[in-house]
């Protein structure tokens, strides 16, 4: 793979405290940080993991608990660890009649997770859950083939001048227009798998588009 089109996805942790209002909050931080690196297809899960190892602490070590979240990538899977002072209170996996207010947590996790485990440290214990991913290299791309083509036409325009290619192919112009069509479709995609709002960059593109129309009426 061009590393020019890698994506650079550093592990992160986060202390909090084990408290029933900051799992809104790290929430928002995992699902923010899974679209900067392009990982919005495991979002869901990824937030629903976070609810249950941090409710987990929560409840078996004590509100108040100092704890961290810590994110990193295993290869092509995402993982999810949350660290707390307590190794006696070991998280288990239960069976919770599907009425039950609680006993569930590890159980949905075990279903959610690629795989799930405890660390025993002597000043801590670390609970971990890993989610598979669609990546196929742990730097690359998220989305497949449109993702792909999209990140081999934005190398073409960023670079300093534009490459030697062959002699152009005789197309029609319905023929280049379906290809047009093509492009931004994959260019669309690009943006939804690197988390960004497609709505708002197509209104900022018309701008731009717009304003190339203007300065073309002015040299005319």
């Amino acid at each position: 793979m061009d590393c020019a089109s890698c994506v650079s996805r550093k592990p992160w942790d986060l202390p909090f405290v084990a408290e029933p209002k900051e799992v809104p909050a790290l929430r928002r931080i995992m699902r923010r940080h899974l679209g900067l690196w392009g990982l919005t297809e495991v979002s869901e899960a990824a937030q629903l993991c976070v609810t249950e190892l941090v409710s987990n602490v929560i409840a078996h070590v004590g509100w108040g608990t100092p704890a961290t979240l810590a994110v990193s990538m295993r290869g092509t899977y995402l993982r999810i660890e949350v660290h707390d002072p307590d190794a006696r209170a070991l998280p288990t996996l239960v069976q919770a009649e599907a009425d039950a207010e609680s006993g569930r947590g590890m159980a949905l996790v075990n279903v959610i997770a690629h795989r799930w485990g405890v660390l025993l440290h002597p000043d801590r214990k670390v609970t971990w859950c890993e989610l598979a991913t669609h990546l196929i290299a742990p730097d690359g791309h998220s989305g497949g083939a449109p993702v792909a083509r999209a990140a081999t036409v934005l190398d073409v325009y960023g670079a300093p001048r534009p490459p030697q290619v062959m002699a152009p192919m005789v197309l029609s112009v319905a023929m280049r227009e379906e290809a047009a069509i093509d492009v931004i479709a994959d260019l669309l995609h690009w943006l939804q798998a690197h988390g960004r709002d497609v709505d708002e960059v197509l209104d900022r593109a018309h701008r731009h588009f717009e304003a190339g129309l203007g300065g073309a009426r002015r040299d005319r």
